[in-house]
C-alpha cells in the first residue's frame, strides 16, 4: 500500500465513504460527471481550483488534503502534549521509516482498542496471576488424585486435569494473534484494488484473458496486435487519438512480425 493517498484515490474514497455514485455527486456539487470521473483516474492531473475548493467544502476537508500538502483532513486542533507521545516516538514518526498511513489505518479500526486491552491486560499480569491460581489449584487436585488412588499415568482424570493447565504466553499470544489478524485483514481487503497490491491473477491468466479479448476483437489484424501491445503495456486502447492510432499503427507495420496489413480503425 502507499505511505500517502494520491489526490484521485483521495476523492474516490470520500464519495464512496459517502455511498455517492457520480451522478449523484455531480447533482450536488455542480461539477460534470465526466470531469469527477476524470478525477479519480491515476492518469488524470488537471484539476481546477474552483472544483478542488468546491469538493473540499463539499466533503468537509481542508484543500490542503486534497493537494497532498497534508494528510490530515481537518485542520490539526491538538497540542502534542495532549497525545502524550514521547520524543523518541515522535522523531520515529517524522523520519519515514515507517508507513504512518498503515499505522492510522490500524489505529483506526474498530478492533484497535481491543488489541491495546488484551496487550495491557497480558503486561500488567493481572489476568496472568488468576490462571497461575487456576493453574496451583489443579496441581493440588491432582495431587490429592495420586495420593489416594495411585491411578496409571494414562489414566483419563489425570489427562483431563493436565489439558485443563493454562499457559497464559500463549493464552495471550493467541488472543493477540487473533485480534491483529482481524485489523490486518480487513486493512488488506481495503487495499485489494490498489494499484500497488499484487494483481489477482497471475501473469498467465492475464495473458490468457488479453488474447481472449483480443480474438473476439472485430478488426484487422495488425488492429488486434495494437490492442495487445497496449494491454501489456496498461494502456487504455479507447482513450487513443485518432493521431495516436495511426501513428502506433505506422510504427507497427515497420516491423518484420507484422507486415503490411490493415487499414483504418474500426
Amino acid at each position: 500500500m502507499y505511505t500517502a493517498l494520491t489526490i484521485q484515490e483521495k476523492l474516490k474514497d470520500l464519495r464512496v465513504e459517502r455511498k455517492l455514485t457520480l451522478e449523484e455527486l455531480s447533482e450536488q456539487t455542480g461539477i460534470s460527471k465526466s470531469a469527477l470521473g476524470n478525477y479519480e483516474t491515476n492518469d488524470y492531473k488537471d484539476i481546477s481550483h474552483n472544483n478542488i475548493v468546491t469538493l473540499a467544502k463539499f466533503y468537509g476537508v481542508t484543500a490542503d488534503y486534497l493537494l497532498g500538502l497534508s494528510e490530515n483532513k481537518n485542520p490539526a486542533n491538538a497540542d502534542l502534549t495532549d497525545l502524550h507521545l514521547q520524543d523518541d516516538t515522535i522523531e520515529l514518526l517524522k523520519s519515514g521509516k515507517l508507513n504512518n498511513r498503515l499505522l492510522c489505518e490500524m489505529i483506526g479500526h474498530e478492533n484497535f482498542r481491543r488489541l491495546l486491552a488484551d496487550i495491557e491486560i497480558y503486561v500488567d499480569n493481572i489476568a496472568g496471576m488468576q490462571i497461575k491460581n487456576l493453574n496451583a489449584w489443579i496441581d493440588v487436585v491432582r495431587e490429592e488424585l495420586i495420593a489416594k488412588y495411585d491411578p496409571d499415568k494414562d489414566d483419563p482424570h489425570l489427562r483431563v486435569l493436565e489439558a485443563a493447565h493454562i499457559d497464559d504466553h500463549e493464552y495471550f499470544s493467541q488472543m493477540v494473534h487473533d485480534d491483529i489478524d482481524t485489523i490486518i485483514r480487513d486493512i488488506r481487503e481495503a487495499h485489494r484494488h490498489d494499484s500497488v497490491s499484487a494483481p489477482e491473477m497471475t501473469a498467465a491468466e492475464q495473458m490468457k484473458k488479453d488474447l481472449e479479448e483480443v480474438a473476439n476483437f472485430k478488426g484487422s489484424k495488425i488492429e488486434k496486435q495494437l490492442i495487445l501491445y497496449c494491454k501489456q503495456l496498461q494502456i487504455d486502447y479507447r482513450k487513443l487519438t485518432e493521431e495516436e492510432f495511426r501513428w502506433f499503427i505506422k510504427i507497427l507495420k515497420k516491423s518484420k512480425l507484422t507486415g503490411n496489413v490493415g487499414r483504418g480503425r474500426k
